[in-house]
C-alpha cells in the first residue's frame, strides 16, 4: 500500500501552524490521538491501580496497555517494560543498580558516537566503584563504527557494553547485534541507546541482541517519557533501591512512585499510530487507539509495526536522496552523515557560514532544523565541531514534498 503523506499529516494538529519542522531526533509533533488518548485518562474517572471500581481498573488498564504495547512495538515481554520519567533517568538509575556488583579490575565500555546519556552514567558509576572506562572511537571520516572498534576491547574483566543503536547527531547506526554477540561471549551485559533508532527503525530486543534497550516515545510520536525493554528473567536478577512497602515484582520494582497512567495511555496510542501508517485507517487498527496487540484479519500489532516500518523506511529513504542530491549542488555545505547504515538524519556545517545563523535564516521562512551538539557531545569533538555541533535535519512520518522544497529553498537562500 502506498505511503499517504497527506493522510498522515491530518492527523498532526501543529501542523497547522504552517511550520515545516526537521527537529524530529530532538522530539516529533504529536498525533490528535495521543493527545485525545492522554486527556481521555486523565480527565475520566481515575484513581490508583486496583480493581475496586472504575476509577482503579481505568489506572490498571493504562498500565497494562502499556506494557503490551511497547513489548509489541520491541518484540519483548510485557514483563520485561519498564516506564521511565526519561531515557536519561532510566540509565542513570540502571548504572547504579547494576554497578553495584562492579569493583577495581572490572571494565566498562562506552563509544564516542553515543549520547552523553549512554556514556556519562556509565563512566561515573565505574569511577565510583574503582572500574576502568574504555572508549571505542568512531572514524569521523566515513561515521563509522566498525565492529572492531569496540570488540578489541573486551576482556574476560568487561561487566558492560553501552552502545547506540543509531547515533542521534550524524545518523550512523552500528552493527549491535555483531558487538553485543562478541561482548556476550566475554559475559558482558549489553546496553542499548535506540532513542534516535526507534524513530526510524522497528525494534527487536532479540535480533539486536540488548540484554538492555532503552527508548523515548516523544521521539516516535508519543508523550515525554522514556521505556526500558529487557528480559524478565534478567530484571529479576538486580535489586533496586527502593521503599520497604513497595513491591519486589518485576517490572513495577523499578518503577518508583505512582505512574503517570495518562501518560503510558499515550505512548499505547502513538504505537497503534505507528502500526496504522501504512493503512487505509487515520491511526492504529481504527483510529481510536484501542488495540490489545492479538491477531485480527488487518495481522498483529507487531505485524502491522512491521509494514508500517517498511514503507516509512520507503518514504524517508525517497526524500533523503532528494535532499542529498540538493545539498551536493549547494557551495560550501558538508554533511557529516557518511555512514552506509544510518537514519534520515544529516548534520550540515557550511563555510562562512555559521550553523546557527543559518538555523535563524530558516526560522524567518518557518523551516525548523536546530543547530546544536545535541548532547552528542563526544561525538561532536570527535568530528572536530568543538561544542558547536552543527545543524541537524531529521526527517519524520509527517515529512512531505513540500516541506523538503521549503527547507531547500531556505539553505539556498541563506547560503547565497
Amino acid at each position: 500500500m502506498a505511503y499517504d503523506v497527506a493522510r498522515i499529516r491530518s492527523g498532526f494538529p501543529s501542523l497547522e501552524s504552517g511550520w515545516a519542522q526537521f527537529d524530529g531526533p530532538g522530539g516529533t509533533q504529536t498525533p490528535r490521538a495521543v493527545g485525545e488518548a492522554v486527556a481521555s485518562v486523565l480527565t475520566g474517572p481515575l484513581s490508583n491501580r486496583g480493581t475496586i471500581g472504575v476509577s482503579e481498573e481505568r489506572a490498571e488498564a493504562a498500565v497494562h496497555g502499556f506494557r503490551l504495547a511497547m513489548a509489541d512495538f520491541a518484540n519483548a515481554h510485557p514483563r520485561g517494560i519498564v516506564h521511565g520519567r526519561s531515557a536519561t533517568q532510566l540509565t542513570y538509575d540502571f548504572s547504579r543498580h547494576l554497578s553495584k556488583g562492579w569493583g577495581p579490575g572490572d571494565e566498562v565500555i562506552v563509544t564516542s558516537l553515543d549520547h552523553d546519556s549512554n556514556i556519562r552514567p556509565w563512566v561515573q558509576a565505574a569511577e565510583r566503584v574503582g572500574a576502568t572506562v574504555r572508549w571505542a572511537e568512531f572514524d569521523p571520516a566515513t561515521g563509522e563504527l566498525p565492529v572492531e572498534a569496540v570488540t578489541s576491547l573486551l576482556g574476560e574483566r568487561t561487566r558492560l557494553v553501552a552502545v547506540t543503536a543509531a547515533s542521534n547527531l550524524i545518523g550512523t547506526m552500528p552493527d549491535v547485534a555483531a558487538i553485543a554477540s562478541a561482548a556476550h561471549a566475554v559475559g558482558a551485559l549489553v546496553w542499548v541507546d535506540g532513542v534516535h533508532f526507534s524513530a526510524h527503525e522497528l525494534p527487536d530486543l532479540d535480533a539486536l541482541g540488548a540484554d538492555f534497550f532503552t527508548c523515548s516515545p516523544y521521539k516516535f510520536l508519543g508523550p515525554h517519557c522514556g521505556v526500558l525493554v529487557s528480559r524478565p528473567e534478567l530484571l529479576e536478577t538486580i535489586e533496586p533501591d527502593k521503599l520497604l512497602p513497595a513491591t519486589e515484582v518485576v517490572p513495577e520494582r523499578f518503577e518508583f512512585g505512582t505512574l503517570p497512567y495518562e501518560l503510558l495511555a499515550g505512548v499505547t496510542a502513538a504505537v497503534d499510530v505507528l502500526a496504522g501508517l501504512a493503512s487505509s485507517g487515520p491511526g492504529g487498527r481504527d483510529g481510536d487507539g484501542d488495540d490489545d496487540g492479538g491477531s485480527d484479519a488487518a495481522g498483529s500489532r507487531r505485524a502491522r509495526l512491521q509494514a508500517s516500518y517498511a514503507a516509512l523506511h520507503e518514504h524517508e529513504s525517497r526524500l533523503l536522496a532528494r535532499l542529498e542530491a540538493a545539498l551536493a549542488e549547494l557551495p560550501g555545505v558538508t554533511v557529516h552523515s557518511r555512514a552506509a547504515r544510518r537514519t534520515p538524519t544529516l548534520l550540515l556545517t557550511f563555510a562562512g557560514h555559521e550553523a546557527s545563523v543559518v538555523t535563524s535564516q530558516l526560522a524567518a521562512g518557518q523551516v525548523l532544523a536546530p543547530s546544536s551538539n545535541f548532547y552528542a557531545l563526544e561525538a561532536s569533538r570527535r568530528l572536530a565541531l568543538g561544542d558547536a555541533g552543527g545543524l541537524r535535519v531529521g526527517l519524520a512520518p509527517y515529512t512531505d514534498d513540500e516541506d523538503l522544497d521549503r527547507l531547500i529553498a531556505g539553505l539556498r537562500a541563506a547560503l547565497a
